[in-house]
């Protein structure tokens, strides 16, 4: 249940931020023409194992960027036909219910990201877009029991974040949860960082997130 909760959260967030790495209807498809150098700029910029600390339990590791298309909302069509992206790395770990997902993508040029984030994080249709996706999406056992956008320190020269609460019924009983979303953009480079984690452990795993998404700024070089 909650594996399902999540991919459907990530795909919400995906049609909204930075690292989505596919279109929304309308604004047409980003260019894909991968470079090998920029591959392993944006592969060098994923959580790693040995990030997540000596705590055993975890599981997984790199995994297939999916750069399928978004959904669509009649307000928020970002452009992007101009765009091209050279790199796509993703890397996914689960450790009970707590779940890091890293998604870097590279642009041909500072300029792009720019535009980027202007269209797709600065929009103001876009947490509307969010919202309103996911809302729909979820089952009649899940539900949004809250959205907000965060405050966050200036890792990076764009940066922003959003947190969704949800509420999943299972087995008789609810339990409450939180996904959240770092968006950064440095250089040429964006990154998507998301956690998925019961809600009583919310507190310090946006501050693992928050540590996550410094390394892995540093380690972005594109």
């Amino acid at each position: 249940m909650t594996r399902q909760v999540r991919a459907l959260a990530a795909a919400a967030l995906a049609a909204a931020i930075v690292a989505t790495g596919t279109a929304l209807a309308g604004g047409g498809k980003e260019q894909i023409k991968f470079t090998a150098a920029d591959q392993a700029a944006a592969r060098a910029a994923v959580i790693r194992r040995s990030d997540l600390g000596s705590a055993s339990g975890w599981t997984g590791g790199a995994k297939k960027p999916d750069l399928s298309a978004g959904p669509t909302c009649a307000n928020y069509h970002p452009k992007r036909s101009d765009l091209v992206l050279t790199g796509a790395a993703e890397t996914d770990f689960r450790n009970g219910q707590l779940e890091f997902d890293s998604e870097t993508q590279v642009l041909r040029t500072a300029k792009m990201v720019q535009l980027d984030w202007q269209r797709e994080v600065q929009a103001p249709g876009a947490a509307a877009c969010l919202r309103s996706y996911l809302t729909k999406s979820l089952g009649s056992t899940e539900k949004v029991a809250s959205f907000a956008k965060l405050s966050i320190p200036q890792v990076a020269t764009y940066t922003a974040g959003f947190r969704i609460g949800l509420e999943i019924r299972a087995n008789g009983k609810t339990g409450s949860y939180v996904f959240e979303a770092l968006l950064v953009g440095k250089g040429r480079t964006e990154i998507t960082l998301s956690s998925f984690t019961p809600a009583a452990a919310q507190t310090s795993v946006a501050a693992a997130t928050l540590r996550l998404a410094r390394v892995l700024v540093g380690r972005a070089q594109a």
